[in-house]
């Protein structure tokens, strides 16, 4: 079984392909290009390096978010019209669990945290041996889940693009219990979006059923409902 997986929900576009279970190739940008300017050539070369062709595809994967809304709808739309023209099954990644299982396995909590901005992050904690989810994706306050993975009592791996903007928060608050992943794992490797993929490609839908994870409305709509909000 052929799996072609891409995520674009971070600042890091990327590709991965998969065979069987095993990674046939993976290839991560981060240039000055915009996600939807890098993605397609990436999965070219994916398939021209790898010898294979699109048509040999049996599933197509990528991550729905949380994360960036532009960059979160660019790779489900991509993978959309890429999965209705093979006529081929999708599966749906969590991007903050993709980013605990590329650091798994760690003797505590996994912290994968993205910047939300305003003080906040999308964030989930993952136990770090089995990738148990200890709780869910929610956009939260970054001290308040501080608060809440410091009640588990672990050391606590911090990872994401949210980890430079409150690291500094983050040791204040944790002290030694707080972990920080070398730059070269700090991110979601779409090689970990494929293998969640393929342990999840018993839940493949098709591509109507494929839809972004938000987690909040995008910013436009949160503005258009305060004005309406403003003329009541």
């Amino acid at each position: 079984m052929i799996l072609f997986c891409l995520d674009t929900s971070g600042p890091v576009a990327g590709v991965a392909l998969m065979e069987d279970g095993a990674v046939r190739y993976e290839a991560m940008a981060v240039n000055a290009f915009t996600h939807s300017q890098s993605i397609l050539p990436m999965a070219e070369e994916a398939y021209r390096h790898t010898g294979l062709d699109i048509g040999q595809t049996d599933l197509f994967a990528v991550t729905v978010g949380p994360g960036s809304f532009t960059g979160v709808r660019i790779g489900v739309s991509t993978v959309k019209a890429l999965a209705h023209a093979e006529g081929k099954p999708c599966v749906a990644v969590d991007a903050l669990e993709a980013m605990a299982a590329g650091v798994q396995p760690f003797p505590g909590v996994i912290c994968p945290i993205q910047d939300a901005r305003a003080g906040q992050v999308y964030g989930a904690a993952f136990e770090g041996g089995t990738l148990r989810r200890l709780f869910q994706d929610e956009p939260i306050k970054i001290e308040e889940f501080l608060e809440k993975t410091a009640a588990f009592g672990q050391p606590m791996l911090f990872l994401g693009d949210g980890m430079p903007v409150h690291r500094d928060n983050i040791g204040r608050i944790l002290g030694e219990r707080a972990r920080f992943a070398p730059a070269h794992l700090a991110f979601l490797r779409p090689a970990s979006a494929a293998y969640l993929a393929w342990e999840k490609r018993e839940e493949a839908v098709s591509y109507r059923e494929l839809s972004p994870l938000y987690l909040r409305p995008p910013q436009a709509e949160r503005q258009k409902n305060l004005r309406e909000k403003g003329h009541e």
